[in-house]
């Protein structure tokens, strides 16, 4: 067993210096030479090139020639960086408030810089896609370098042509995303790093982790575990070497410089939208669901890493890598680390960080959304330290049989690898088509047919925004701030949240997938007259791979978007109750409206773990004939909330609107009766009434000596402890009055 040994002052004396060495599969090359002089560096970036290049042509030939990205979130990088171009920073509607919707702050600032240079609208998207192209050819070429770096000359080749021909890869490349950027920064930081070792003193890495951890979480997570392995190498050298403590003090200070760096950003983020989190993250988190339960949560995140495994692993149907790459890149890191003692922090590091972002990822809902764009940028990490598994492996056999062990190896990953190529090349080009015949499409016909001026909520925000000329309210709450949180709770705390908008800013158009769960937003009558209906007739996938069903326009989960006239007519019906109250009303509490939610300290209290009590909105019809729109949360169990603004020492009634319906009709299942607790102390029975048409208001007294105070904390729950029958209703809202 190998004893894991600190790294000794003069260490870097074994790292690879510009003299022929020996590999260890038997055979004797030459380091790479100087970057720019390295015709094999070249080569491998012009093999990326052309991949991509072919990718886009494919692209290009099922939409007539015009450039369209596989997903609509490149338009949304698009419209965020030519509101920069502006000179609107971080607004997605010009006058808006900053939003975070952006992935990657960095990307957008590149591509707002250069509309500001003066870029033409038409060259833009474009240009996106070709930088990351570039970027991915820097990516492959660099990955050659530093497995060259590593494990000698030809680790790196074979490293660098597996990159260069990975069909994920090109696909990120190529669709106006960040995800080649991102994977650029990270084999860049690796490859400073390694220059840097040698002397243990690390000034240009803490820099390039900057700009890594600037572009996105989870290049952040990877540069943190990084920069613990250069303290961890600074502080060895130092006691090896017996350097002034205030200068190795100075140093370690300067490679938490990503740190800081994440820690402005935060806070920034924070300062001006009230959240240190992107709205990514608040729209799509585990752990901003209605109500979160750490078992529950921490099976969907098992769950979600167990599928990055398992295409990692390509040992199932999904053509992502070649089989076993997982496993052999697992090797490759104990193998560096055994037989390189040089490059143990950085085996160590570089494990670590993979293993965080990708738990970091299993965080959200989607976490293999779009073919896992979000872990792509590990890929040519992963490749190369399989790579390097495979030169391990080797090493079990001798003469002959190591070289062609290596060899063969590298041979078959790369036939695999080639081979995915047109399939993914292809499933690129049906989901561009798809985004064509609906967002794109829509985009147009909007800017065409709808009113200058006019307000359009969308629940896919990208190119509609960008193409349409129009301002646009996003319902899932990436580009609009405040929708997120209200889009994870359902249609009724969307409905709220839209009251809340100033009436200029209120949606005067609804473009809708008929699929979606916002499509309930129909229930509160806000779906006026139907203006035109548009259905793909794109083409569908011809093999979908690991997250294609979230392309939902190749995999026809979403095939159908309604444009509707919004019709505001019945806003504020249900804010007063249909029944007469006794007395004055003193408070009311509003179910599903967080904001009001949040004043009346209210919470559902579930009978059982892993109940999401979402919320809806409903409408029936008043005494006078007339709609009533109020919005609710769905209850099993009970819920806790308190009222203000009473008089103590006198009698209380409070007034409930409730849907207590049973399941299955008139069927006796118990679930209408709440136990009623006021401060503590229970009360009574309250009895709901049901109504097949919808909800119902009832009364319950509450006792003059428990009104002790201006506030009482009211909770409603199941008659027994543990066991049911449990409540189980639609709470719509409550009133108190005295």
């Amino acid at each position: 067993m190998t004893r894991f040994v600190a790294p000794s002052a003069d260490e870097h004396d074994e790292i690879p210096t510009e003299s022929p060495v020996e590999t260890a599969a038997g055979t004797t090359t030459r380091p790479a030479g100087r970057l720019f002089r390295d015709a094999a560096a070249w080569l491998i970036g012009g093999l990326s090139l052309l991949v991509t290049v072919l990718f886009l042509v494919v692209n290009l030939a099922y939409n007539n020639w015009h450039f369209i990205p596989p997903v609509d979130d490149a338009y949304i990088h698009l419209q965020y960086a030519r509101q920069i171009g502006t000179g609107h920073f971080l607004q997605y509607n010009t006058g808006d408030p900053i939003s975070t919707g952006a992935s990657s702050l960095l990307y957008v600032l590149i591509l707002g810089g250069a509309y500001a240079l003066g870029l033409p609208s038409e060259a833009f998207l474009p240009f996106a896609m070709l930088f990351g192209a570039l970027c991915m050819a820097l990516t492959a070429a660099l990955t050659y370098r530093l497995g060259a770096r590593l494990a000698g000359r030809q680790v790196g080749i074979w490293a660098g042509l597996l990159v260069a021909l990975s069909g994920p890869l090109a696909w990120g490349a190529t669709s106006g995303m960040e995800i080649a950027f991102v994977a650029f920064l990270l084999v860049a930081l690796l490859l400073v790093f390694t220059a840097e070792r040698a002397t243990n003193r690390f000034l240009w890495t803490p820099l390039v982790a900057v700009v890594a951890a600037i572009t996105r979480t989870e290049a952040l997570l990877f540069a943190g575990v990084l920069s613990l392995a250069m303290i961890w190498h600074v502080i060895a050298h130092a006691r090896g070497t017996r350097a002034a403590w205030p200068r190795v003090i100075g140093r370690i200070v300067w490679i938490g410089l990503p740190v800081y760096a994440a820690a402005g950003l935060y806070a920034f983020y924070w300062a001006v939208t009230g959240s240190a989190e992107q709205n990514g993250v608040l729209a799509k988190s585990l752990l901003h669901m209605p109500a979160v339960y750490p078992l529950e949560v921490a099976d969907q995140v098992l769950s979600n890493f167990r599928t990055f495994l398992t295409a990692f692993s390509g040992l199932s149907t999904q053509d992502y890598v070649f089989p076993g790459a997982l496993l052999l890149a697992v090797i490759g890191v104990i193998g560096l680390f055994r037989r390189s003692p040089q490059w143990r922090g950085l085996a160590l590091a570089a494990a670590i960080g993979v293993v965080l972002v990708l738990a970091s990822v299993s965080t959200l809902e989607f976490a293999d959304v779009h073919h896992m764009r979000y872990v792509q940028p590990l890929m040519p990490i992963l490749l190369l330290f399989a790579v390097v598994g495979i030169h391990t492996a080797a090493q079990l056999f001798t003469g002959g049989a190591r070289r062609s062990v290596l060899a063969g190896g590298v041979v078959l990953a790369l036939l695999f690898t080639v081979s995915q190529l047109p399939a993914w090349s292809l499933r690129q080009a049906q989901q561009a088509a798809g985004i064509r015949d609906q967002q794109v499409t829509i985009a147009h016909w909007i800017k065409g047919h709808l009113p200058r001026g006019a307000n359009v909520a969308v629940n896919d925000v990208g190119a509609i925004t960008y193409l349409s000329d129009r301002y646009v309210v996003d319902l899932i709450g990436l580009a609009t701030t405040g929708f997120a949180t209200p889009n994870l709770h359902g249609a009724g705390s969307l409905y709220e949240e839209l009251r809340y908008l100033p009436e200029d800013r209120r949606p005067d158009y609804f473009a809708i997938f008929d699929s979606w769960s916002v499509h309930g937003l129909g229930e509160a009558g806000l779906f006026g007259r139907e203006l035109i209906t548009f259905e793909l007739k794109s083409p569908t996938f011809s093999h979908t791979t690991l997250g294609g069903t979230s392309a939902c326009q190749a995999a026809r989960t979403c095939n159908k978007v309604t444009i509707y006239q919004a019709d505001w007519n019945a806003l504020g019906s249900g804010d007063q109750p249909l029944l007469a109250t006794d007395g004055q009303i003193r408070d009311r509490l509003n179910v599903a409206d967080l904001r009001d939610e949040e004043r009346h300290d209210y919470q559902v209290v579930p009978a059982h773990q892993g109940f999401q009590p979402r919320t809806h909105v409903k409408t029936v019809t008043g005494p006078d004939g007339g709609d009533v729109v109020d919005s609710g949360r769905h209850v099993v169990g009970g819920e806790i909330f308190t009222f203000h603004d009473l008089i103590p020492g006198r009698a209380a009634t409070i007034l409930g609107r409730v849907d207590a319906t049973e399941p299955l009709g008139a069927e006796p299942t118990g679930s209408r009766a709440v136990q009623v607790s006021v401060n503590g102390e229970v009360v009574g029975i309250w009895n709901f009434d049901a109504d097949p048409r919808g909800w119902v208001e009832g009364t319950f007294a509450i006792p003059a000596e428990l009104v002790t105070d201006s506030t009482v904390t009211v909770e409603l729950g199941p008659l027994q402890e543990f066991l049911g029958p449990y409540p189980d209703y639609q709470s719509y809202a409550y009133w108190v009055s005295q």
